[in-house]
């Protein structure tokens, strides 16, 4: 159950009490968008990224969830990814199939992970083509407002700086908008070649939920949510805003303490 639920300009606010209340509310929220999806289109298509999200997502691979979730209509992207090896411990995709994808029957000709062989560009550029051909078979939506892939769920983190996917602050990979995919080869993290969705992909989504927990986190949320003037860092997480889709948050208390006009009793 959540702490509360708060609706404003930067989208629905869910704040858990803690981390396996959040878990709980994640797999509500991803089986609900799923069955309506795939009710609406007969595929789900959803876009994951690296860090603690997989494991907060672990809830999926218990029941009721992974007997009652379609898989099979699901079509699994990743909105970031780190240019190394399939099997590499960086490897976002190897994270997901390690804590997720290997626990649940997921189709594998589903599963659209980037060509590891190849550069950070050319990596970018054929994921994008990969996309471009699942928009043509509408196993992927499309903007009715842009040519931009509409996927039904993108589900983000946020690092400590604000990053989203591997969108960081005050990379000239936030101004791409003519492409879908974009890469980057000098990540403040490493490793530091890497793909990434473009703020048009993720900001032409359905469903975007960031996730967010940990006290470490407490400033970025408060600066990526909370209305704090003109003066505000230019975070990537203040960036997300779905053009014609839903933004929902899901955060735990000491990721939430720092918004303003909210107080927890202890």
């Amino acid at each position: 159950m959540s702490v509360c639920e708060v609706n404003n300009d930067r989208g629905e606010l869910r704040i858990l009490e803690n981390l396996d209340e959040l878990r709980t509310d994640l797999a509500d929220y991803i089986a609900e968008l799923s069955e309506a999806a795939v009710k609406e289109r007969g595929v789900f298509a959803i876009a994951l990224s690296g860090g603690s999200l997989i494991d907060l997502m672990g809830k999926l691979c218990e029941a009721p969830y992974n007997k009652t979730v379609d898989w099979g209509k699901w079509y699994i992207f990743w909105a970031d990814e780190r240019v190394v090896a399939k099997n590499h411990s960086d490897s976002n995709y190897k994270l997901a199939k390690d804590g997720l994808l290997s626990k649940v029957p997921i189709v594998p000709s589903h599963v659209h992970s980037i060509n590891d062989s190849v550069s950070a560009e050319e990596a970018a550029d054929d994921y994008m083509f990969v996309i471009r051909q699942l928009v043509k078979t509408r196993m992927v939506s499309v903007s009715d407002i842009s040519d931009c892939p509409k996927f039904d769920l993108i589900l983000l983190g946020m690092g400590p700086d604000g990053h989203i996917a591997s969108l960081f602050p005050n990379h000239s990979a936030l101004d791409e908008a003519g492409e879908w995919v974009t890469f980057i080869i000098d990540s403040p993290k490493p490793p530091p070649e890497r793909i990434t969705f473009t703020l048009p992909v993720i900001n032409s989504a359905s469903n975007v939920a960031m996730v967010v927990t940990g006290e470490s986190k407490a400033e970025a949320v408060h600066l990526a949510i909370d209305n704090i003037g003109p003066d505000c860092p230019s975070l990537p997480a203040r960036l997300v805003h779905p053009t014609k889709g839903k933004l929902v948050w899901f955060l735990d208390k000491p990721a939430a303490l720092k918004l303003d006009g909210l107080q927890f009793s202890d």
